[in-house]
């Protein structure tokens, strides 16, 4: 049976994950589970994942949940080239490092800037809380600031060595909603620049593709 796929490509990880699964071709079903919809807390979703959130994957049985166990899960079955979750256990241990730290500090600050000043007046037709909205962007400033100056601090060319990993696949999508949400992560930031512009051509056209959703979103919000 061939690989199934749950998401919504409003969740940054499970953009994350399609572009994974659409740039080392493996073969998947896409199951869309419409968040706005509540599809994610009801059967038969749950049934997929318990936890009730995206993304997850069914293989042939097999139910496996969060972002980051599902991409080491992938590289490891479908041989993945290497870089994108190195076998050496180094340069694993670096890319693991990063995907640690992302999730408590990176996807914290940028996930909560977006949906206080995106998702949460879409879904309630009310203006953001500024207060909310002051406290998460100072956060998400921060973050981005430490990849400026602490992960790319060094001249390499991606997140965690001389090529691309699944670290910058992650960090990437996340840091592309804060622009969507009218914010410039770039500005005064020339490295992330850089970067974020490498990384979107290296996983092009799958990432401007993955994207699209947001730009709609985007279309959707100007017209509030």
């Amino acid at each position: 049976m061939v690989l199934k796929y749950y998401f919504d490509l409003l969740s940054q990880p499970s953009r994350a994950l399609k572009i994974f699964l659409s740039v080392n071709k493996i073969p998947h079903e896409s199951c869309q589970v419409a968040l706005r919809k509540g599809e994610h807390k009801q059967e038969p979703y749950l049934s997929v994942n318990r936890f009730g959130r995206v993304p997850a994957i069914d293989d042939d049985g097999f139910k496996l949940s969060e972002s980051v166990a599902i991409v080491r899960y992938l590289s490891s079955k479908y041989n993945v080239p290497n870089n994108w979750y190195p076998k050496d256990i180094k340069s694993q241990a670096a890319v693991d490092e990063f995907l640690e730290w992302h999730h408590l500090d990176l996807r914290l600050g940028c996930a909560m800037y977006f949906q206080t000043r995106v998702l949460k007046p879409m879904l309630t037709g009310k203006p953001p809380s500024e207060k909310s909205l002051a406290m998460f962007t100072e956060r998400m400033n921060t973050s981005l600031d430490n990849v400026e100056n602490l992960w790319l601090s060094d001249g390499r060319p991606y997140l965690t060595g001389n090529q691309i990993s699944a670290a910058d696949v992650f960090a990437a999508c996340e840091i592309e909603q804060v622009a969507f949400g009218g914010h410039d992560p770039t500005k005064g930031r020339p490295k992330l620049g850089v970067w974020l512009e490498r990384v979107r051509k290296d996983l092009s056209p799958h990432y401007q593709e993955t994207h699209k959703y947001l730009e709609k979103l985007q279309a959707t919000m100007s017209k509030l």
